[in-house]
């Protein structure tokens, strides 16, 4: 019996483990989001400014993707159960932690520590699932997996709005506590450890490439998050950030190449479905967290709307994912061809984005949105497992955590990537829609006039003098095409984002049949 097969659980201990693991990789992924609305709230109480609260935010991103391609390598140092009871505990921790917070930078500070154990929940859960089932039912482990990945995003927004309304802000991280601990326990006493040989000795360690990995994706991290507010390469911090992770990454990749033990083992990327799993989860990444990123935006900045609100929205696309994912699951366990599943999927959210795109105005109804997340949620359950089941299918033993990670951090990053270049095209799109929406209104035009008098006539009748009524209509009007042009700016996104996956599906179609012949080839192989 090999090392892999030895890990697969039957009965009630996979039902256990795999609850467990989803429950870790649901605590992971909710976090992410579940701050985004108790900024405000925490600026207030802890007496921060706008640029300091910020990095609530960026430094769990920045702890998350540090730590997550160095999960394989951890769990075989200190064995998978032991690094994945102590990175729930540090997580668990470090949210008591945050919530005890008394300055702003004492939380971001307690905010990276939990984004290092967090990134490990999320990769190693992976891992966990993956090999607690036989190979012919690795899609249906996915699919439940992929429950929690998908949905955590956007069961954050509401669920902190929820617990902003009715309590405060620290108990969006005392949640954490009680599922940490029980979380903790049920490893220890039911996850297994697969044996990799002996763990290295301290002058084995890849010091230099744990250096080298930190700085890179540290740094690339802290671009993507603050480049849009530093006014990117106009602010030396970023150039100077740039600059790091393009060396950090250069010399990390020569050092994991020629070291005899690696913190990364970047040859696994031989595989050639993995190299199309870790490009796709990218692209995954950037929709995913792109879309649950815009429209909670769109409704509280141009609609009005309360976080609670917004966050509810999201809703019935996460329950229609949740609804899909085992459909998906038993689809591919039946013979469904993986390259034809992420085609639709990606044609489906195609269709999502270019139906956003149509329904946008400075005043949509809150019935609009239904029907077009309810498809987003179909694209996306039929994303995701897909995917994750093409990344790892031709991996075995420790591979697949190798595997996992490249994929857990290219969708990360995906996701970093997508919210940086979605800020700053709209940044760009608002200027652009707003010179054009100005250059169109002549004040030698007689409709313009005619609005100009009748605004102010309006403002005289409720008791303005005439120069104050003028002013309050100017800017009133200054409101008017700053509103419209946001609102043709979130409609460039949704078109321009909705174009990537398009463009994207013949590449899938094509690709995934050149590499069927290899598929065969290794699953024979490995029979």
């Amino acid at each position: 019996m090999t090392t892999q097969e030895s890990l697969v659980e039957y009965g009630a201990r996979r039902v256990i483990i795999t609850i467990t693991a989803i429950f870790c990789a649901l605590l992971e992924i909710v976090d992410t989001t579940i701050v985004n609305v108790a900024l405000n709230n925490m600026q207030g109480n802890l007496g921060a400014t706008l640029n300091e609260i910020g990095w609530v935010i960026t430094a769990y991103a920045i702890g998350n993707v540090i730590i997550v391609p160095m999960t394989s390598w951890l769990a075989q140092q200190f064995g998978r159960r032991n690094y994945f009871a102590a990175s729930i505990i540090i997580f668990t921790v470090c949210s008591f932690l945050c919530g005890q917070a008394t300055s702003i930078w004492m939380l971001v500070f307690f905010r990276f520590l939990q984004g290092l154990g967090g990134g490990a929940l999320l990769v190693t859960s992976q891992t966990i699932i993956t090999e607690s089932y036989p190979p012919e039912k690795r899609g249906m482990a996915q699919a439940i997996y992929g429950l929690g990945v998908i949905i955590g995003p956007t069961l954050g927004p509401p669920l902190g709005g929820y617990i902003v309304e009715h309590f405060t802000w620290p108990y969006i991280f005392y949640i954490n506590i009680p599922i940490g601990v029980i979380a903790t326990l049920l490893t220890l006493q039911f996850v297994r450890s697969p044996k990799y040989g002996e763990k290295k000795s301290s002058k084995e360690i890849d010091w230099w490439g744990i250096a080298f990995l930190a700085a890179a994706v540290g740094s690339l991290q802290y671009v993507l998050e603050r480049g849009q507010e530093e006014d990117w390469f106009d602010s030396g911090y970023i150039i100077a950030c740039t600059v790091v992770s393009i060396l950090s990454f250069y010399f990390f990749i020569w050092r994991e190449l020629t070291y005899k033990n690696p913190i990364v083992e970047l040859r696994v990327l031989k595989n050639g479905n993995l190299r199309i799993g870790t490009i796709l989860s990218f692209i995954l990444g950037f929709g995913l967290y792109g879309s649950t990123f815009i429209i909670p935006l769109y409704t509280q900045s141009i609609l009005g709307w309360d976080a609670q609100k917004s966050g509810a929205l999201m809703i019935p696309a996460a329950l229609t994912t949740a609804f899909m994912m085992p459909i998906i699951g038993q689809l591919l366990q039946r013979g469904a061809k993986q390259q034809i599943l992420v085609a639709l999927g990606m044609l489906t959210f195609f269709f999502f984005c270019f139906w956003g795109y149509k329904i946008l105005t400075p005043d949509t109804g809150e019935e609009a949105f239904f029907w077009m997340l309810i498809m987003r949620g179909i694209g996306m359950g039929m994303l995701f497992i897909p995917i994750t089941t093409l990344s790892l299918s031709t991996l075995k033993g420790q591979q697949i955590g190798q595997g996992a990670a490249f994929t857990g951090m290219m969708r990360q990053l995906g996701g970093s990537f997508g919210i940086a270049l979605i800020t700053t095209f709209m940044a760009h799109q608002q200027m652009v829609h707003r010179s054009s929406l100005v250059s169109n209104m002549s004040v030698y035009s007689s409709q313009t006039q005619q609005r100009v008098s009748g605004m102010q006539h309006s403002f005289e009748s409720k008791g303005m003098t005439p120069n104050v009524a003028l002013g309050s209509t100017y800017r009133s009007l200054e409101y008017s095409i700053y509103k419209q042009a946001a609102v043709l700016s979130y409609m460039d996104v949704f078109m321009y984002l909705g174009i990537i996956f398009l463009i994207c599906v013949p590449f899938v179609l094509m690709v995934k049949s050149k590499k069927k012949q290899e598929k065969i080839d290794i699953s024979e192989a490995m029979h």
